[in-house]
């Protein structure tokens, strides 16, 4: 079961470098492998759906555990001048807290916007199945002794990669990619846990509302309506 499930998420991750790969070249292809269709003008990088879905039967919604992904050596790049700072737990402990704020900003925006969240899956019910990726924090929390401080104008940057699936059939009914970085102050500032926190707190509000406006759009311009 674990070796499926590392699996999955490896294929995901190739695919998702793959897809940006071809967005930073500006060769976005206009339908995917699962017969998924380019989406212009949305308000996250890439998105792409399948074309015919009633999305007016979905008011229930399954979010799933968000997977967690840093970015390529981002310990060795934090160790690289104070060794040992961050350590195997630490990456583990920043995970858990950014997947329970994600759960929590998520849950929150989407059942403000009237949609029912649920652990089973039925006819009226959307899998939400998210990714972190590409998680890079420029002044993490450690257990490290001594007293440092960084200074920068960003907190950092992450990557949201989703799928929405009929949670009854399994079908792939769409997927989104996008990239955001903390904003930048224009000068530098002592980052640590509480600002990183404030940081992903602001763009994580960002996606969920994308995602919450999205389904209100597909849901009323459906052939039955909501």
């Amino acid at each position: 079961m674990k070796f499926k499930l590392k699996a999955h998420f490896l294929l995901m991750v190739s695919l998702i470098v793959a897809v940006s790969q071809a967005f930073a070249n500006e060769n976005r292809p206009e339908t995917t492998i699962e017969g998924l269709q380019l989406i212009e003008d949305s308000n996250l990088a890439l998105v792409y759906a399948e074309p015919g879905v009633d999305w007016s039967q979905y008011s229930k919604i399954y979010l799933e555990t968000p997977y967690i992904a840093f970015t390529k050596d981002w310990q060795r790049n934090q160790n690289k001048h104070q060794p040992g700072k961050i350590s195997v737990d630490d990456m583990t402990k920043i995970k858990l807290e950014l997947s329970s704020l994600f759960i929590d900003v998520f849950a929150t925006t989407l059942e403000e916007g009237g949609y029912e969240l649920v652990n089973e899956l039925g006819e009226d019910v959307l899998l939400v199945k998210p990714a972190i990726i590409n998680l890079d924090v420029v002044s993490p929390a450690s257990k490290s002794p001594g007293i440092t401080r960084t200074y920068s104008e960003t907190s950092g940057e992450m990557t949201l990669y989703m799928e929405l699936y009929d949670s009854l059939s399994g079908d792939l009914i769409a997927k989104a990619l996008d990239r955001k970085e903390d904003r930048k102050t224009g000068y530098f500032e002592w980052k640590n846990r509480v600002t990183n926190r404030a940081a992903a707190n602001r763009i994580l509000k960002v996606w969920a509302n994308v995602l919450k406006e999205g389904l209100d759009d597909a849901r009323a311009t459906s052939p039955t309506g909501p």
